[in-house]
């Protein structure tokens, strides 16, 4: 960081795939007005219809990974990647440079002093240099498991599959300056941060 990023408080949150952390992303810029960058948003970016990197991974998989209309198949990539981690670490070695330097042109450019990396591979794409403060949103395996299996309507064993692709949240949360319990309810989840937010 320079000298004038180092001034800034740059918050890094993630969490576990499905524990919460869109819904503290989401609390923050806009209950908290506070300015929120968004991982996937580049990585979708990144993948975008005639995008370079759509055209490596088209030539890597053959282009029936693309729909008709020439976009990615999310789903079809997905299940690809989640069982078999070479492929899923050679998909990331094209996609993370990206997303780093799509931050890294954000902060500089960012006038105020307070702004949050949402990052849900924040250890497992090594960014953790970009931020000043690590939080984590924390629930158990068995909620988040539940959760996953619910919001993405997955089998049990591709819910199992895609929380494996991730480093456990428990070694998150040892990594972590603030941890958000999110195995309670919305509301108590929202007092954590408001909390936080008061105590800084």
């Amino acid at each position: 960081m320079t000298m004038n990023e180092s001034s800034k408080r740059i918050i890094g949150l993630t969490g576990g795939i499905a524990t919460g952390k869109s819904t503290v992303s989401h609390y923050l810029a806009t209950v908290c007005h506070i300015r929120v960058l968004d991982a996937d948003t580049y990585a979708r970016e990144a993948v975008k219809k005639n995008s370079p990197i759509l055209q490596t991974i088209k030539e890597r998989y053959g282009s029936d990974i693309c729909w008709q209309n020439g976009e990615l198949n999310r789903k079809k990539l997905g299940n690809l990647i989640f069982n078999n981690s070479r492929e899923k670490q050679w998909l990331e070695s094209q996609i993370h440079p990206y997303v780093r330097q799509r931050f890294q042109e954000e902060i500089k450019q960012f006038q105020g002093d307070l702004i949050v990396l949402d990052i849900p591979l924040l250890f497992e794409s090594q960014l953790t240099h970009l931020v000043t403060e690590i939080w984590v949103v924390y629930c158990s395996y068995e909620q988040q498991l539940q959760r996953l299996m619910n919001r993405n309507h997955l089998s049990e064993e591709e819910a199992i599959a895609r929380i494996k692709s991730q480093l456990p949240i428990e070694e998150k949360v040892k990594k972590a300056d603030i941890i958000l319990d999110n195995s309670s309810t919305v509301e108590k989840l929202y007092q954590q941060i408001d909390q936080v937010m008061k105590n800084k």
